[in-house]
C-alpha cells in the first residue's frame, strides 16, 4: 500500500495486478504482490531508497521492505515492428521493454485471470480481458492466440499447468490443444530457468496433480527425458508409482508446513534412469556400489543439460542414491555409522518409498525402523548417563 500510494502521490498511475488480485478474489492468501504503473523504471527507483532494477527481457523494479520485495513493473506496450530483432525465428521474445498504457499492458499479460487490476483510487477492479468471467467459471484462458503466446514464451505452457492444478481450474480448449502440439519449444529454454519453473511446479502444494497433468499434456518428457526413456524401456509401472507416491507425500508435507527439499524430489524423478544405467553397467561386471555411483554421475550430468541442478541439490541427491546399497548392511557398527550420516533420514524415506512399490523387501525397512527407535533409546540412555557423570563430578568438587 505504501508503494501504491507513493506512486499515486507523485502523479503516477498505480495498480495492484496479477496473481495477488486473483488470489484475493478467490479467498486465498497471496504469496507476493505485483504493482503496475506508468512510471518508468528509473522514475520508480528515484522515489524509493531500497530499490533495485532487474531483468533484461523485462526491465522492472524491486522495492525492498526488510527481506520482502514488492515487484513494480511499467505498463508494457503493444508489439511494434521495430522490435522484430528481439524475436527468435520460433517467435520467442528475447527483449520486451516497449512501454505503453494500462489497456495495452493487460493485453500483453498471459492469462485473463492474471490481467485484473485493483485501482486504489476508487477501490475497483479494472478488467480489460473479461477475466472476472473466467475467474467465476474456474477457467484458465490465454489472452490472444494460444500458439503465438506460447511461442513468445514457451514457459507459459508450464505455467498454465501449474496454475490450473493449483487453482483447480480447467484450461480452456484452445489453450490446452496448443500445449499438446508445442511442447518441444521447451527445449529452447535455458536450463537454469527451467529449474526454477520445476521448483514451482512441484513445491506449490499440488505436485501430484501437476505431475499427472504434465504427463497428459506431453510436457514431462521435455523436462525429464532420460526418465521417460528408462521407463519406456523397462515398462515398469512401479517407476511411475514411485514418482506419484513421492508427489503425494510432498503435498502432504507442504500442507503440514514441513520442509521439502528439491534434492529428494529430483532423486525420485531421476531414479528410473539411474536404475536403468546401473543394470547396463552390472552386465559389464562393474561392482554394485561403483556402478551406482557412475550411473548417478552420468544421469545427473545429462539432466543438468536440460534442467540445471545447483550443487546444493545435486550433491545430496546423489548421496541419497549412494546410500541405498548401504541399507543392506545390518551389522551393528555399520548401522550406527549410517544412522549418523547427515542424509540418513532422506535416504531412509527414499528406501521406504522403494519398499512401497515393491523394489525393497519390507522386512528390511522394518529392521531399519526398529533400529532407529533402538538408536534413539540408546542415545537417551547415553545422554542420561553423561548427565549423571557430570553431576557426580560437580558433587565431588563441592567437598
Amino acid at each position: 500500500m505504501r508503494v501504491l500510494y507513493r506512486l499515486r502521490a507523485k502523479g503516477y498511475d498505480s495498480y495492484l495486478v496479477g496473481g495477488s488480485v486473483r488470489d484475493i478474489l478467490l479467498g486465498k492468501e497471496p504469496k507476493d504482490f505485483d504493482i503496475a504503473t506508468n512510471a518508468r523504471p528509473e522514475q520508480i527507483c528515484a522515489l524509493f531508497h531500497r530499490c533495485r532494477l532487474i531483468g533484461r527481457r523485462f526491465r522492472l523494479a524491486h522495492i525492498y521492505f526488510g527481506r520482502e520485495a514488492i515487484e513494480v513493473v511499467t505498463f508494457r506496450g503493444a508489439d511494434s515492428g521495430t522490435q522484430q530483432e528481439h524475436v527468435t525465428e520460433s517467435g520467442r521474445i528475447l527483449s520486451d521493454n516497449v512501454f505503453g498504457n494500462i489497456e495495452e499492458d493487460a493485453l500483453r499479460r498471459d492469462f485473463t485471470v492474471n490481467a485484473l487490476y485493483y485501482n486504489i483510487e476508487d477501490f475497483s477492479i479494472v478488467d480489460y480481458t473479461d477475466g472476472m468471467t473466467d475467474l467465476r467459471a474456474g477457467v484458465l484462458r490465454l489472452i490472444g492466440d494460444p500458439e503465438t503466446r506460447y511461442r513468445e514464451d514457451p514457459v507459459r505452457m508450464l505455467r498454465a499447468v501449474r496454475l490450473a492444478t493449483k487453482l483447480d481450474f480447467i484450461i480452456d480448449k484452445a489453450s490446452a490443444e496448443a500445449i499438446e502440439t508445442l511442447g518441444d519449444l521447451l527445449q529452447d529454454i535455458s536450463a537454469s530457468r527451467l529449474f526454477e519453473e520445476v521448483r514451482k511446479l512441484f513445491l506449490s502444494g499440488a505436485a501430484a496433480a501437476t505431475c499427472q497433468a504434465l504427463r497428459e499434456y506431453g510436457l514431462f518428457q521435455y523436462l525429464f527425458p532420460e526418465t521417460c526413456k528408462a521407463i519406456a524401456h523397462s515398462n515398469a509401472s512401479s517407476d511411475w508409482l514411485l514418482i506419484e507416491k513421492a508427489m503425494y507425500n510432498t503435498d502432504e508435507r507442504i500442507r503440514e508446513d514441513k520442509p521439502v527439499t528439491p534434492a529428494f524430489l529430483l532423486a525420485v524423478l531421476l531414479w528410473p534412469a539411474v536404475k536403468e544405467l546401473v543394470t547396463q553397467r552390472r552386465f559389464s561386471r562393474v561392482p554394485p556400489a561403483q556402478a551406482l555411483d557412475q550411473a548417478g554421475a552420468v544421469v545427473a550430468g545429462e539432466q543438468s543439460q536440460v534442467i540445471s541442478i545447483p550443487k546444493r541439490f545435486s550433491h545430496p541427491m546423489r548421496e541419497i542414491w549412494r546410500m541405498q546399497p548401504r541399507f543392506d548392511q545390518t551389522g551393528k557398527k555399520s548401522a550406527e555409522r549410517l544412522m549418523h550420516h547427515p542424509r540418513f533420514r532422506a535416504a531412509y524415506d527414499f528406501l521406504l518409498l522403494r519398499s512401497e512399490v515393491g523394489e525393497v523387501d519390507p522386512e528390511l525397512v522394518q529392521w531399519w525402523t526398529a533400529a532407529q527407535l533402538g538408536n534413539e533409546e540408546l542415545q537417551r540412555k547415553r545422554a542420561a548417563s553423561a548427565r549423571r557423570r557430570r553431576g557426580r563430578k560437580r558433587h565431588r568438587g563441592t567437598h
